[in-house]
């Protein structure tokens, strides 16, 4: 019987949700999610200069507004420092750790003499088989004793067997001359006692991974199965920073981008099922493997995220959508709707998502729906307001005023009104863009007035033909 997949998310505290975080995040998520599994998050804040409640609140509502749940609290890794020194403790008492007394300026005097003569800078403590009556009684390290001979061999479910000589990792130091633990001890712990079973982590980690490696080994722990991504880069190939765009999941998310959206672009982004691009959670929890995600850093593209994402608001259905909507209005600190214009947007929403690739763009098409009057035109739809177009405008009136307002009734009075004004309906349709919405883009002038309703629509045009 296989035991149950386990896998977590364990980011610093920084300030913000890093867009690769969140792959990350969404990668363990999808495989454990898939399998029945649990999904765990541990914030390793032992940086504590950095690690403030804020930063580690940015990070929980970075997941959840990306949809992300965990499963049980969030462990902290700095509460869990006993435990990380308890193990260094057992690892001196077991002879695969040793005190180490030599000084920074010792240290450093090694590397200068070895640079000098052309060998490896690798540290190489001569404390490291001293007797331990020999032993000052001054400040100290704790190095783990790792092998000098042969090789370590990580067996990746992404990069493949890679393989790293003992004789180029030194015995990393496991607690700090103050007996503080150091983060790389910290995480082979919290993972062993977190019960992990695959650590899905970006390929930075690649190197650290030979070195904790030698501490399960030496504590008699199971191996994590290992799966390091390639980290994400801008449309140049460089490293995705800052002069990319945006950085943290939150600007995604006040930019107007579904979170369905993001999880569909970000599992797209290293991962391929086939040639499929768009697909729902339940899909990609189906069809997600570690075998799926390739070894080249994966191209930030902001056309297909928007493509998907265009994709994603038109297929959710009006319910949700709205919700959605009025959710970006509160994360984003802009008004609420209420009342009629919350009642006009939940109807013109069918046509509304059609084209929309945001909701800031959503938002524009429907104006004309939370706009209230007086309607005021932007620069571009005033323009069509001209002496003529305000006259057609006042002579359409009486021709809507005892109409049915079925779209076949209005789309056959402004077809034959615009015939005996002698011109087009594209010309007629401009001035009632403005009248109706005060913008020159809007969806059509059927699907508005019939949202807008024959009393608002009659007001509107009144107004303008007015002003």
């Amino acid at each position: 019987m296989t035991s149950k997949i386990v896998t977590r998310f364990a980011p610093s505290p920084t300030g913000f949700l890093h867009i690769g975080g969140a792959r990350t995040a969404l990668f363990n998520w999808l495989y454990a999610r898939g399998r029945g599994g649990k999904f765990l998050l541990r914030i390793e804040d032992t940086d504590r200069a950095r690690s403030t409640p804020e930063a580690t609140q940015a990070i929980l509502d970075g997941l959840a507004w990306l949809g992300l749940d965990h499963d049980g609290e969030p462990v902290s890794q700095f509460a869990r420092a006993d435990r990380h020194r308890a193990v260094a403790l057992a690892l001196l008492d077991s002879g695969h750790a040793y005190k180490c007394f030599a000084t920074q300026d010792e240290i450093q005097a090694f590397r200068d003499a070895a640079r000098a003569e052309g060998r490896s800078t690798l540290f190489r403590s001569p404390w490291r088989d001293a007797d331990p009556a020999d032993h000052p009684d001054l400040p100290h390290v704790v190095r783990l004793k790792t092998p000098q001979e042969g090789a370590t061999v990580i067996a990746d479910r992404v990069q493949g067997n890679v393989t790293i000589r003992n004789d180029q990792l030194d015995d990393m130091v496991l607690l700090r001359s103050d007996g503080n633990p150091v983060y790389m001890l910290a995480v082979v712990v919290d993972d062993h006692d977190m019960g992990v079973t695959h650590v899905i982590r970006g390929d930075d980690h690649l190197n650290n991974a030979a070195r904790q490696m030698g501490i399960y080994t030496a504590m008699g722990w199971p191996l994590p199965v290992y799966a390091h991504i390639p980290l994400i880069h801008g449309p140049d190939g460089k490293k995705l920073s800052k002069r990319h765009g945006a950085l943290g999941v939150e600007e995604y998310r006040d930019m107007g981008y579904p979170a369905a959206a993001m999880r569909n672009y970000l599992a797209r982004l290293g991962w391929s099922h086939g040639d499929d691009e768009f697909f729902d959670d339940a899909q990609a929890q189906a069809w997600f493997d570690l075998d799926g995600i390739g070894k080249a850093a994966a191209r930030f593209d902001f056309k297909k995220l928007d493509n998907l994402s265009g994709r994603h608001i038109a297929s959710t259905d009006d319910a949700t959508l709205l919700h959605e909507v009025e959710a970006f209005l509160n994360a984003t600190n802009q008004p609420p709707l209420a009342g009629v214009p919350h009642i006009r947007l939940s109807q013109a929403m069918p046509f509304l998502k059609e084209r929309a690739k945001t909701f800031p763009e959503l938002l524009e098409k429907a104006h004309f729906a939370i706009a209230e009057r007086p309607i005021q035109p932007d620069e571009k739809s005033a323009a069509a307001l001209d002496d003529q177009a305000r006259g057609w405008l006042s002579e359409l009136t009486p021709h809507l005023q005892n109409a049915s307002w079925s779209r076949d009734e209005l789309d056959g009075i402004l077809n034959r009104f615009a015939e005996d004004q002698q011109t087009k309906f594209g010309k007629l349709a401009a001035p009632l863009r403005a009248a109706l919405a005060g913008r020159a883009a809007t969806p059509s002038v059927f699907d508005m007035m019939l949202v807008l309703g024959r009393d608002e629509t009659l007001a509107r045009i009144a107004e303008a033909a007015s002003a």
